[in-house]
């Protein structure tokens, strides 16, 4: 879970995702509603697996090609 705050830096709101700079817009409404729509992103997206990288389960012989 990224934590996302907004900063205001003169006329400007700065969206931060964990600290990092990400999006720089002129209304504090705009960037509200850009942290909403992100934080609904990354909850709804799955959690990757553990086993997502890994090769086929099952290793055949080469030799065993029908």
């Amino acid at each position: 879970m990224k934590i996302y705050s907004i900063v205001r830096v003169g006329n400007e709101y700065i969206v931060r995702a964990d600290h990092q700079n990400v999006l720089k817009t002129a209304s504090r409404r705009r960037a509200a509603r850009l942290v909403t729509d992100a934080a609904e992103l990354l909850d709804a997206q799955p959690a990757p697996s553990p086993h997502a990288d890994a090769g086929p389960s099952i290793e055949r012989d080469p030799s065993e090609n029908s």
